[in-house]
């Protein structure tokens, strides 16, 4: 009998490995396949409201995709001048930055650390540090590739929501509740951390147009899109703010772009944020770096955008097999086992 059981869990571990296997390598269908699928959870709430309004379908979703793709023109636009002209000062920031390659040295010397200028400027190489946030800078930029692809398949889902859902009544009704609460909760989580995001970037934004801070906008974009990705997004996001008001604008202005940065994220991510979301996501803290991880490596830059909901959905799969129920406890926050 445990002969038997060992066969199966490497049967199942083997399939594992072989979807995954197979999702990694079409990777370039699946990715904007899950991110329309993203957009349209997003998107669908309007689309229900303008219909319900007895507004015709094909003119709602005119309307609902038409908005949304004046946004998106319009941050590309931005993002894509900004972007350019970042690109072609990347020298001059260099340059500045190595300026203060001299205070550092002179302030390690005081304290009793030897090193030079060269052996600092060896280990962090202003050019190369510049280069790491133009490489931020454009893959944001290629979030918005097979544009056309993502914006047709949008319109489809949209169109055929009821329908779809309809389906899953005759073809899974004995799944229909776990089917309900995946779309649920991540329609929940999506709107809500869309909201959240955008929040953060507005605020960053005014915050650096204040200070003085180059390409304002194009950081406030870049903290809206990695406040998506859990635990070190908000980190990578304040990285190019703070060294570029370095080489601008100095130290201080540098701090304080930090201290914008760290207060942003604790009152809006850690206070403000969860009191909206509500109950938690059911996921625990480790997990959802670990789901950073997998997803991210899996899937690319896309898959750390929507490890959350990707693992949420996992979870939700999961439980609702017996035989994988322990697969969704161990992925779960333990909040059951505390009572």
């Amino acid at each position: 009998m445990k002969e038997k059981q060992i066969g199966y869990y490497f049967i199942v571990l083997a399939s594992v490995v072989v979807v995954l296997a197979g999702i990694k390598s079409a990777s370039s269908i699946v990715v904007p396949f899950l991110l329309s699928i993203f957009i349209a959870i997003i998107l669908a709430p309007t689309f229900a409201y303008l219909k319900s309004k007895k507004i015709p379908d094909a003119l709602s979703l005119v309307i609902v995709l038409g908005v949304f793709l004046l946004i998106v023109v319009l941050v590309v636009k931005l993002i894509s001048t900004s972007a350019y002209q970042f690109s072609n000062n990347i020298d001059d920031y260099a340059v500045k930055l190595n300026v203060y390659y001299q205070d550092i040295v002179d302030i390690a010397n005081k304290v009793g650390y030897t090193i030079t200028t060269q052996s600092l400027s060896d280990m962090m190489n202003a050019k190369q540090i510049m280069k790491f946030i133009s490489s931020m800078v454009q893959g944001v930029g290629a979030l918005f590739t097979n544009g056309f692809v993502v914006i047709l398949t949008v319109a489809f889902m949209l169109l055929e929501a009821d329908v779809f859902v309809k389906k899953v009544q005759i073809g899974f009704a004995d799944s229909l509740e776990h089917m309900d609460e995946i779309f649920e909760k991540i329609k929940h989580y999506m709107v809500i951390k869309s909201g959240m995001s955008f929040a953060t970037a507005f605020v960053i934004y005014i915050a650096l147009e204040i200070i003085g801070t180059d390409y304002a906008f194009l950081w406030a974009v870049i903290a809206f899109l990695l406040n998506f990705i859990p635990n070190i997004g908000s980190i990578l996001a304040a990285v190019p703010a703070v060294l570029i008001t370095l080489v601008q604008l100095g130290f201080v202005s540098a701090a304080l772009v930090a201290g914008v940065y760290v207060i942003v994220n604790v009152v809006i991510g850690s206070i403000i944020e969860p009191k909206v979301m509500g109950k938690g996501l059911g996921v625990s803290t480790l997990i959802v770096f670990l789901s950073l991880i997998f997803w991210g490596w899996l899937l690319g830059i896309v898959g750390m955008f929507l490890s959350i909901p990707l693992t949420i959905m996992a979870k939700i799969i999961f439980n609702a097999n017996e035989k994988t129920k322990w697969i969704a406890l161990m992925l779960g926050d333990g909040e059951s086992l505390k009572k």
